[in-house]
């Protein structure tokens, strides 16, 4: 039988929620996961949905069954493990290893054991208290890194050390999804020799994965990069990681460990960064899936049976995490008032709560009224997050310990380096990062050509493949912390639109890109480039330069002669003079008399 219209009914709903409900929670500058769980508990089976008994008509915008979107849901979390790992590098984690293994490390294992301890003595399992203690050891990544970037205080001590602890929290769900996995294999009874036996088809997976993956996914990256199509891009990106979610899913794990270790496998590829620029939409909407789906299962009127023990529960949480942090972070160097500041941020619960006790209760480790608690309490501490930022953090000291345990710890897309980015990586590309290097500046280049790019990655430079006219992707390369943009391309139009989104992106940015010629070089400073270097133009000034000193003129008056010609031309070619009134674009030399073709090449080509 073919489906009918009600089966899209939850998927239709789903994106109402994104397109209406989640922009207005940013206009209100709440986090899109609220956006989420407020529409998940207002559509779900416990609200509306519980209505629709009664009043039919409010079945058609009601979530009544949460398993309609729950494969959905299933590939949201896989996505974001999967992005997670794009982001990790060994030789970043080995720079901040300090705070990421020692504090990330510490915070962890302390909340893990001290929550696991008090759900024992509440009567939980062995197997059902290390799940909730380890699921509530757990902050928020999703909301604590936007609400510090928008009070500015991610370059701060408190700042810094979020990301170091939320860096390791990621790197270790995992593993814990991996336990949950197995605690549900044996009914949450613990681990034993069945287990073992169980391991066995997973462990060949993740080894046949991973290695078959450090021999395919390159080349398959290169192989559809050369196509230059950003749909089989698109195609190649979904495969992998919803082919190697599928892969451990097969083997009994979740989707999610198997689309992480394709992440990390990818993570040191020259196609990383436009890949996450190409798998970010989809996470997106697939983890707000998720979130929509945690929102329909959570029934409020536990809150309303039981309000002191909801809010109870919250409260303990969150006093809890943060006396066991306070500590930790004093251990580890920070002063009493960062310590104070991190034990305020991380102190609530997180997203990664909910997938867990989630999966835990898909497996049958945590029975439903003590998950059905724990989630609610766990979110309604992730509410206040914004608010205690916004209170408790007023005027948040700057690093207030060593600086090279900072090393690297910049909760940014980049490595926070503050490099020179060159788009274009053909011979003036390339001329223009050697003289960087000269001057010993770092220099991150871009380029469309994958040949190219895998050439000079195994020259030890910084290349990565992508479309640079894409502000998604500058921003995954740093172009809040790049000292200058240099655009080398013989894409005219290209040039163009990669100026246009870096100057909307950083009004203080340096800009310097190549021009066709005069005109295309006025178009340029209309643009707002700091300065915009015309072919025809500098041919011309070389070839004055060359003549004049071979006929016997004196090189440094050629040389003051050229520089003071150079500067003419650059004012002749500023759209407006000091009065606002438009100037008009010199005529090109008579060698440039043909109109401007633009080439459609994605390199720089000369």
């Amino acid at each position: 039988m073919e489906p009918g219209p009600q089966n899209y009914k939850e998927l239709l709903l789903f994106l109402a929620t994104a397109g209406v409900i989640v922009p207005l929670f940013g206009r209100l500058k709440l986090s899109p996961v609220f956006g989420f769980l407020a529409a998940g508990i207002t559509l779900g089976p416990f609200c509306l949905g519980a209505l629709a008994r009664d009043l039919p008509w409010l079945s058609a915008i009601s979530i009544t069954d949460v398993g309609q979107i729950a494969y959905l849901a299933e590939f949201g979390v896989a996505f974001l493990l999967f992005m997670i790992a794009l982001e990790l590098s060994w030789s970043r984690l080995l720079l901040m290893r300090k705070l990421v293994f020692g504090l990330g490390g510490l915070q962890v294992l302390v909340s893990t054991a001290v929550l696991a301890a008090v759900a024992d003595l509440l009567g939980q399992t062995p197997a059902s208290a290390v799940v909730l203690g380890s699921a509530l050891a757990m902050s928020s990544t999703a909301i604590i890194l936007p609400s510090l970037a928008e009070r500015k205080l991610l370059n701060t001590t408190v700042g810094r050390a979020s990301f170091a602890v939320l860096l390791f929290q990621d790197l270790a769900v995992a593993p814990l999804l991996f336990m949950v996995t197995m605690l549900g294999t044996r009914g949450g009874t613990g681990l034993g020799a069945g287990l073992l036996y169980a391991l066995a088809p997973a462990a060949i997976a993740l080894f046949a994965m991973a290695g078959l993956g450090r021999l395919v996914l390159r080349p398959l990256f290169k192989l559809v990069a050369t196509t230059k199509s950003s749909e089989l891009f698109v195609a190649a990106c979904l495969l992998v990681v919803i082919g190697s979610g599928l892969v451990t899913a097969l083997s009994g794990q979740s989707m999610a460990l198997g689309a992480f270790i394709a992440g990390l496998l990818l993570a040191e590829s020259e196609y990383r960064r436009q890949i996450e620029v190409t798998i970010q939409p989809f996470q997106g909407l697939l983890l707000g899936v998720f979130f929509v789906s945690v929102g329909a299962r959570l029934d409020l009127s536990e809150i309303i049976a039981n309000p002191f023990l909801t809010v109870g529960v919250a409260i303990g949480l969150f006093a809890i995490k943060a006396a066991i942090l306070f500590p930790i972070a004093r251990l580890m160097g920070l002063p009493n008032r960062g310590a104070g500041e991190l034990a305020v941020v991380l102190g609530p619960g997180g997203e990664f709560a909910l997938i867990l006790i989630g999966a835990a209760v898909a497996g049958n480790v945590v029975p439903a009224d003590a998950s059905a608690t724990a989630t609610v309490a766990a979110t309604l501490t992730m509410v206040g997050i914004p608010l205690l930022i916004r209170i408790l953090l007023r005027g948040a000291a700057y690093a207030g310990i060593d600086e090279r345990a900072f090393a690297g710890l910049t909760p940014q897309h980049d490595d926070g380096l503050e490099r020179v980015i060159v788009v274009g990586y053909g011979r003036v590309g390339q001329l223009v990062a050697e003289m960087l290097t000269r001057h010993e500046l770092r220099f991150l280049a871009i380029d469309a050509d994958p040949v190219l790019v895998a050439k000079e990655r195994a020259r030890a430079h910084t290349i990565y493949y992508g479309d640079a006219t894409r502000i998604e992707f500058l921003r995954r390369c740093g172009i809040q912390s790049a000292r200058a943009l240099v655009v080398t391309l013989d894409n005219a139009d290209a040039v163009e639109s990669i100026v246009r989104a870096a100057r909307s992106e950083r009004p203080d940015l340096t800009i310097v890109a190549r021009a066709r010629d005069a005109v295309h070089a006025t178009e340029l400073y209309e643009l707002k480039v700091t300065d915009a270097v015309p072919e025809t133009i500098e041919a011309s000034l070389q070839l004055s330069q060359a003549v004049l000193v071979d006929i016997g003129i004196p090189m440094g008056l050629v040389i003051a002669s050229i520089h003071e010609k150079r500067d003419e031309f650059r004012k002749m070619l500023q759209p407006t003079d000091g009065s606002g009134r438009e100037r008009h674009a010199i005529r090109a030399p008579q060698a440039d008399s043909h109109p401007t073709r633009r080439s459609r090449s994605s390199s720089d080509g000369a």
